[in-house]
C-alpha cells in the first residue's frame, strides 16, 4: 500500500476501565499523537477513529496497542511514557510493510525481525507447527523463538511455554553438579533465560516459573510427556541424537507450536555421533506443516564486529555459541 494513500481505522480499546488514562486529561495524549503524526484522531466512548496518510495511521496504532500494553501491567501513564511510545513508532516500520510486529509483555521492548531471512523465520514459525531454523551464533534463532513463544502466551494462543536443551554437551551428564535439577539446568537454560527477561518483568517471569506457565527441562526429562497448548523450543538441537529428537518431536500435542534452533556446523556429540538435527532436516524435508529456515552470516544482528568475527573464522566449524 502507498504510504501516502488515505486510510481511516478504528480501534476498540481493550479494557474499558483504562479508558480515561489512555485517552488522558482532555483527551491529551491523543492529541499529542495527532500532532506528532499529522492524523486525525477522535474517540467516541470505547473506540478510537484514526484517518490520515497509510503511514502515518499505523504508526498512532503503533502507539496506541502500546500504550495499552503498559495500562495493563501499570497503573497509569505518564507524559515520559506517552513521548517515549510516540518516539519508537516513528522509528518502526508500519503494519502495512507485512513486517511481524512482536507484541511482548514489556512495552519498552520493540521486537522486529532485521533481515530478511529473520522475516522468513518469524513467517514460518507463525505459519507452521513445527519450524527448524539452522543458522551461526549471532542470527537471533534463539531470541525471535522466544519472543514469538511469549507473543502467543500473551495473545492467550497457548497456555504455556516449555524451554528445553540438552545439558552438559549431548550426554546429559547432570550428576556431578552441584545443587537440584533447577541449579543444574539453569546453566544450560542462560541464554533462553536473558532472551525473556528482555520481554516480562523480572517477576512475572518468576511467577509464571512458579505456577508452570513456564517450564524449563533437559532434553532427557521430556520422554513419555505430550504437550498441549504449549510453544515448546529445543535450543541448542544440534547436540541431540536422532534418537532424543525423535523423542522430542513426538512430543507435540493439540495447539502447539514447536521451534527447534541449533547450527549444524557446531555438532558436540562425542564419538562421531550424528547430529539428530541434521537428521531431522533430511527425514522431514517433505512433511506438510514442516518449515525448514537457514540463517546465515548475513542475518548476524549482533554488533558489528561479530560478522568481521565470523568471516575472519570462516573456515573453523566450531565457532562460539
Amino acid at each position: 500500500m502507498d504510504d501516502n494513500q488515505p486510510v481511516e481505522l478504528t480501534l476498540k480499546i481493550d479494557d474499558p476501565r483504562h479508558r480515561g488514562a489512555l485517552y488522558g486529561p482532555s483527551d491529551r495524549h491523543l492529541r499529542r499523537i495527532r500532532t506528532a503524526f499529522d492524523v486525525a484522531i477522535s474517540a467516541r466512548g470505547d473506540h478510537i477513529h484514526i484517518a490520515g496518510r497509510s503511514q502515518s495511521v499505523g504508526r498512532a496504532k503503533l502507539v496506541i496497542e502500546e500504550l495499552q500494553d503498559i495500562l495493563r501491567v501499570g497503573p497509569g501513564l505518564d507524559d515520559d511514557s506517552v513521548a517515549e511510545a510516540i518516539e519508537r513508532a516513528g522509528h518502526s516500520p508500519h503494519s502495512d510493510t507485512g513486517q511481524l510486529h512482536i507484541r511482548v509483555y514489556l512495552s519498552s521492548t520493540h521486537i522486529t525481525a532485521r533481515t530478511p531471512g529473520q522475516q522468513a523465520y518469524l513467517q514460518a514459525i507463525r505459519d507452521h507447527d513445527l519450524t527448524i531454523c539452522l543458522g551461526p551464533a549471532g542470527t537471533g534463532k534463539t531470541y525471535l523463538a522466544v519472543a514469538m513463544a511469549v507473543s502467543l502466551l500473551k495473545a492467550g494462543s497457548i497456555k504455556s511455554i516449555v524451554l528445553v536443551r540438552p545439558a552438559v554437551e549431548a550426554g546429559e551428564k547432570l550428576g556431578f553438579l552441584p545443587g537440584d535439577m533447577q541449579a543444574k539446568v539453569n546453566p544450560y537454560l542462560r541464554p533462553l533465560f536473558d532472551a525473556m527477561h528482555d520481554m516480562m518483568p523480572f517477576e512475572q517471569v518468576r511467577r509464571f516459573i512458579a505456577n508452570d506457565i513456564i517450564e524449563i527441562s533437559p532434553l532427557a526429562f521430556m520422554r513419555g510427556r505430550t504437550l498441549n497448548h504449549a510453544a515448546v523450543i529445543l535450543d541448542e538441537a544440534q547436540n541431540a541424537t536422532p534418537r532424543q529428537m525423535l523423542m522430542f518431536l513426538t512430543r507435540l500435542g493439540n495447539g502447539s507450536k514447536m521451534i527447534v534452533t541449533g547450527d549444524d556446523t557446531q555438532v558436540d556429540l562425542e564419538g562421531g555421533r550424528q547430529s539428530g538435527l541434521i537428521d531431522a532436516v533430511r527425514r522431514l524435508q517433505n512433511a506438510v506443516g514442516v518449515a525448514t529456515v537457514r540463517l546465515t552470516e548475513k542475518d548476524i544482528v549482533r554488533h558489528p564486529l561479530v560478522q568481521q568475527v565470523v568471516d575472519a573464522y570462516g573456515n573453523m566449524t566450531n565457532h562460539s555459541g
